[in-house]
């Protein structure tokens, strides 16, 4: 039987999406794992200026309270008029306003900039860590992206974040106007764990930390 994976987001709309693309493995919710081993665990701040950086970062310290493997995901939107803002701060664009604020401030900031020039791309880095395990300072990573338009108007009610802008070519349409189901096969996060899913999956079933393409050493 696989070990459980503790996702270490908060973000319920990355928690179904994760559990969509792991059918099979128990991936549990921080308020979930909490529960298990009867404690908060605290909130990681994610200062690093990559997204694997802060990738890594999460999954080491929550690996580290929960004595579980954890996976992290760091990931956000680039957009190339505005020099690959947000980056980063995707998550805090407009300071704790959440999605609406954030997708406000992205529509402002593109105010006058031509369809042909609001080029995007959402970036998403993975890292799996397992302190207490046979990873022990090991991290298993991977990364991914998807190509997109950022739109002038919202469109679409499902999805999270920006999705409701992002216009993708390969869909016809939004991610918001996609939906999990539709997005799961094209997103920068699905693209990421499909890289990272053969060498998770045995690692969780008990394969071992041996010499695996894609991993890299805590920093």
């Amino acid at each position: 039987m696989s070990r459980p994976l503790v996702f270490a987001t908060r973000n319920r709309g990355k928690l179904v999406e994760l559990r969509a693309l792991l059918p099979g493995i128990e991936v549990l919710a921080i308020d979930e794992a909490e529960a298990r081993i009867g404690r908060a665990i605290p909130e990681v701040i994610e200062d690093a200026d990559t997204f694997h950086g802060n990738a890594a970062k999460k999954a080491r310290e929550v690996s580290a309270a929960t004595q579980l493997p954890a996976l992290a995901d760091d990931s956000g939107l680039e957009v190339d008029a505005l020099g690959g803002a947000p980056g980063v701060y995707s998550a805090r664009y407009a300071g704790d306003g959440g999605d609406a604020a954030n997708n406000a401030k992205l529509l402002a900031a593109l105010t006058d900039v031509p369809i042909g020039r609001r080029t995007a791309r959402f970036r998403s880095a993975l890292a799996v860590a397992d302190v207490a395990g046979p990873l022990g300072e090991t991290l298993l990573t991977s990364e991914g992206s998807c190509e997109g338009v950022i739109l002038e108007t919202a469109r679409g009610d499902g999805g999270f974040g920006y999705d409701p802008l992002f216009w993708s070519p390969e869909l016809g349409q939004t991610f918001a106007e996609a939906g999990v189901g539709a997005k799961s096969g094209l997103s920068h996060r699905a693209r990421a764990m499909r890289a990272l899913a053969p060498r998770l999956l045995a690692y969780l079933a008990g394969g071992g930390p041996e010499p695996l393409a894609g991993s890299a050493p805590t920093r």
